[in-house]
């Protein structure tokens, strides 16, 4: 069929309501969102974003409401999306921008895909990886990997994904959202090592919409985590607490989920794979600890000091 790009929607969405069809990879993926309120009856208040991409450039797409149980798991990074009866609206200012892998790709930042249920009910169709052709011009998914021998120079907020061996994993905690509000956050603390420093990654995972991993995050599992932000306390000793915190659009993977994802022809992660070859599994398992209560940035040495 005759379709269209994201960047001659950018250009003519306003003279138009009906658009042609669009072919585009899912490069970014954010956490489901649930925006139900106890006044409102909406039967699937769920809401997510997506960042996809043609060979014009990338555009933010939402699923919304009955779309996401059907659709979210499904759609990921990575994936092949052809898109029919779709509407387009002016971009919600106050979203949460991920950090293209590529940084010369061109961002179209005022308008968004709206993908609904109904005006227009929106056709979704997964294309097959081994189906996409060359010359459809899709771009590939790329990635910001670091070492932990990088880490120490990186500024605060930076944005990088990470590769690592699990050392420790700590015990689900909660954190209040806002004071004096009953919605909380989860997460857990991890260490992750990979060889290229006698430090690990510290590593603040929050559960994202993928509870079966957060779930069975353990010692000695490969893990990925895609999108996360550098944390500095600027006003202590900068290096010491140095640690990386998940983002809206962070994705993590353990041993059993890796197989198939884009990160796989990665040259950092292939070093890490190779690296894991020569370590001795008896000696690491030694050196692993798991649960137990994790207070970090650690408190100073004395009552004065703090």
């Amino acid at each position: 069929s005759k379709l269209t790009n994201l960047g001659h929607l950018e250009m003519t969405w306003r003279s138009r309501v009906h658009f042609h069809p669009l072919l585009v990879r899912i490069l970014h993926k954010s956490r489901l969102r649930y925006y139900g309120k106890p006044e409102k009856t909406m039967d699937m208040p769920y809401q997510a974003y997506f960042e996809v991409a043609d060979g014009s450039g990338m555009m933010s797409m939402v699923l919304w409401s009955s779309l996401c149980p059907e659709w979210y798991n499904s759609m990921k990074v990575g994936t092949v999306l052809l898109l029919e009866k779709y509407a387009i609206k002016d971009s919600y200012p106050f979203k949460t921008q991920p950090t293209p892998g590529d940084s010369q790709m061109k961002r179209f930042a005022t308008i968004e895909i709206s993908l609904n249920v109904r005006n227009p009910p929106t056709k979704i169709s997964i294309i097959p990886e081994e189906m996409v052709k060359p010359e459809w011009g899709l771009p590939e998914v790329k990635y910001r990997f670091i070492t932990r021998s990088e880490l120490d120079d990186l500024p605060h907020n930076y944005s990088c994904d990470v590769i690592g061996l699990v050392t420790f994993v700590g015990r689900a905690e909660r954190a209040r959202k806002r004071d004096h509000c009953e919605d909380f956050w989860l997460y857990r603390w991890a260490h992750a090592i990979d060889g290229t420093s006698d430090q690990p990654f510290i590593l603040e995972l929050f559960a994202t919409s993928q509870p079966d991993v957060f779930e069975r995050i353990h010692p000695m599992t490969y893990l990925v985590c895609t999108q996360m932000r550098v944390v500095r306390d600027l006003s202590e000793n900068p290096s010491s607490t140095v640690y990386l915190t998940t983002s809206n659009e962070s994705q993590i993977f353990i041993t059993g989920w890796h197989k198939g994802q884009p990160y796989t022809k990665d040259t950092k992660v292939k070093n890490f794979i190779q690296w894991t070859k020569s370590q001795s599994e008896a000696d690491q398992i030694k050196k692993t600890v798991i649960g137990g209560y994790y207070p970090f940035p650690r408190p100073p040495d004395s009552f004065l000091d703090y």
